[in-house]
């Protein structure tokens, strides 16, 4: 089977498009705050939009037509394309003038992981600050799913673009048409930023700072416009907790604020994956927070030391860390390496858990957990009985043994890309600690890390080899793996 390349090239001249508009965007609020670089994003944004809009007018032909080797060229390359784009404005204002560091910084912010090269956040100017948390924002429903949105204007049909952004188990949808389910989540997607943004603003925030922290946030990418994070507001817990309550919603599925917001709770209360996140995270927290209120030694952060006894602080602390890890959003309270090795080897774990399947958190995803305990349980079961057939339950229906077989294909592939993913960065001469947690946090869209890449550091002291395999990570981890290493597969490229 050929591609239809003229679709494809299209599509990236669309998703161009889209991204010289929000850095016009970005341009505006340079203007605002007069920082110097407005003419620097808006040549960016000039230069993104008439290579786009290049290369729909050559492909203005294409046959209107989008198959599955299509769709994953596209979500693949799409991202790519992105990235490459987004760092016109940090090179062209100076900002990060390194090409390694611009695209590294970039491809963090569509991938929603939120691990920085930047050493000093605070000197850079507004427009450059809201370009950084906007790419977050992009990223975090996916630029894929907002072009799918806007398919039918082209007369183009999203079904195999939607199956390539996202490839996980749960193929639940809102709506029988595509379209509507994307416009949809960008409509609940868009309505929490606003919720949140206000509510920040009106907690101690200024409006700059609280429109980052909730594309941020929403996204579950965790850039801030302060370099201690969350941690510079510790004195503020209102904020803190506002944060946390959206970042506990950008980790559930999307779908289920839709049913709320049609009073359907009753679907939410029953959903398996939503009880199962719930508790979980409910246990994790008073497993922390316990820990920090019990052991006075434990520092629990530099702008709000640890005071005996502090139940509230031990406990938000631990509540902010435990969802920031969970649902991959970075955002950092305090160090949480110093918090004894128990907590350090504990939040390894974390990173592997992920938030819910449908929302836009990283990791393996919670769902798939749960039904990998389910299977690995009922194999006890078909032991002592082999001609029974009991299939995987999962919210009262049967699961297929095919959606099966890809949870357990797709946990081993994360498994072993991890290990590859420490091996290359041990290679390039990183320790033991800074090796392993560099390759979980990268693949898992997690943001900090551990060794010298702990909340108190960032990603600069990587080299440069390491900056783009950890470019690669994120992005194959952001794009659930099939998508990105069916690319690398000798048989994708053969004629069929």
């Amino acid at each position: 089977m050929g591609f239809n390349a003229k679709i494809i090239l299209h599509l990236m001249g669309l998703l161009l498009l889209c991204n010289g508009g929000f850095m016009l965007l970005a341009a505006v609020v340079s203007g605002i705050y007069q920082d110097g670089v407005t003419l620097e994003i808006t040549l960016a944004a000039l230069v993104t939009m008439m290579i786009g809009v290049m290369a729909m007018f050559l492909t203005r032909g294409h046959k209107k037509e989008v198959k599955r080797k299509e769709g994953y060229i596209i979500v693949t390359f799409g991202w790519i394309i992105m990235a490459a784009s987004g760092v016109l404005p940090y090179l062209f204002s100076g900002a990060i003038p390194d090409i390694t560091n611009a695209f590294f910084e970039t491809m963090s912010g569509y991938t929603t992981t939120g691990a920085s090269i930047i050493d000093d956040i605070e000197v850079l100017p507004e427009g450059i600050l809201l370009w950084r948390s906007l790419t977050h924002w992009i990223g975090g429903m996916g630029i894929i799913v907002l072009a799918i949105a806007i398919l039918p204007l082209l007369g183009i049909g999203g079904m195999q673009l939607f199956a390539a952004e996202a490839p996980g188990p749960n193929a639940d949808k809102l709506h029988p048409r595509i379209t509507d389910t994307a416009k949809r989540l960008w409509l609940i997607y868009f309505g929490y930023t606003i919720a949140e943004t206000v509510l920040l603003k009106l907690a101690g925030m200024s409006f700059f700072d609280a429109i980052n922290h909730s594309l941020a946030t929403l996204s579950t990418g965790g850039f801030s416009t302060k370099n201690a994070s969350l941690a510079y507001w510790n004195n503020q817990p209102l904020i803190q907790y506002i944060v946390i309550f959206f970042m506990f919603l950008a980790g559930s599925n999307f779908v289920l604020s839709y049913f709320v917001f049609k009073g359907k709770v009753q679907k939410v209360l029953r959903d398996e994956e939503f009880k199962f996140y719930a508790i979980l995270t409910a246990i994790f927290v008073l497993a922390v927070g316990m820990v920090i209120y019990f052991r006075a030694d434990v520092p629990v952060s530099e702008y709000h030391p640890m005071v005996l006894g502090d139940l509230e602080s031990s406990f938000r602390h631990g509540l902010f860390q435990v969802v920031a890890v969970i649902t991959t959003t970075g955002f950092v309270s305090a160090d949480f390496t110093a918090w004894t090795p128990f907590i350090t080897v504990f939040f390894f774990g974390l990173m592997f858990v992920g938030g819910s399947a449908g929302s836009t958190a990283g990791g393996i995803k919670i769902m798939r957990h749960i039904l990998i305990i389910k299977n690995g349980l009922l194999e006890f079961k078909r032991t002592l009985h082999p001609n029974a057939i009991i299939p995987v339950r999962f919210n009262q229906k049967t699961v297929t043994e095919h959606v099966v077989y890809n949870v357990i294909g797709f946990f081993v592939l994360y498994m072993l890309l991890f290990i590859i993913g420490a091996l290359v960065l041990g290679f390039l001469g990183l320790d033991f600690e800074t090796s392993v947690g560099g390759a979980a946090s990268s693949l898992g869209n997690v943001g900090p890390a551990f060794g010298n890449l702990s909340p108190l550091n960032n990603f600069n002291s990587l080299p440069s080899l390491g900056k783009w395999w950890c470019g690669f990570l994120m992005l194959a981890g952001r794009l659930e793996l099939f998508t990105v290493l069916i690319l690398l597969t000798p048989y994708f490229w053969k004629r069929t």
